[in-house]
């Protein structure tokens, strides 16, 4: 099920929140997982974060269901996207801090993108939903008008 496909990663939207709290994330693994860490910088780097208390319905935030295809294989996976702690692969929930939760954050449904695996084999994958419920118990946020 192989798809021409670009290497040009789609834009990213992040909100203000879950920008600060990856950035502290990533400084704290930059020497305990430096490959990931150094993935999810410049993740950090390209995305468009948007103004604090907001957020963009349909973006992979922190705490987001989604579904997303391997285009290599053709599985569809069922995911939550967690902060390391509360990561279970058995539960399906996919930390950030791994080079595919790395890859999801900020996409929104359509979008595709390469990422590499901890064996360094090149795969893409296309997110195909995202679930909106998304703010943070902690700090609820404003949804941007679609």
């Amino acid at each position: 099920m192989s798809r021409h496909h670009t290497a040009r990663k789609p834009r990213i939207t992040l909100s203000a929140q879950d920008y600060e709290a990856l950035s502290r994330l990533v400084s704290s693994a930059e020497h305990t997982m430096p490959d990931v860490a150094a993935f999810l910088q410049g993740e950090l780097d390209r995305a468009h974060v948007l103004p604090r208390g907001r957020r963009a319905p349909g973006h992979v935030a922190m705490g987001s269901r989604l579904s997303y295809r391997d285009e290599t294989t053709g599985r569809v996976q069922h995911v939550t996207l967690v902060h390391p702690p509360e990561a279970d692969i058995s539960q399906g929930r996919v930390s950030v801090l791994t080079p595919i939760g790395a890859a999801l954050i900020g996409l929104k449904a359509g979008d595709g993108i390469d990422w590499t695996t901890r064996s360094g084999d090149v795969r893409h994958l296309t997110v195909l939903e995202v679930e909106d419920e998304t703010a943070s118990p902690a700090a609820p946020e404003t949804a941007l008008p679609a």
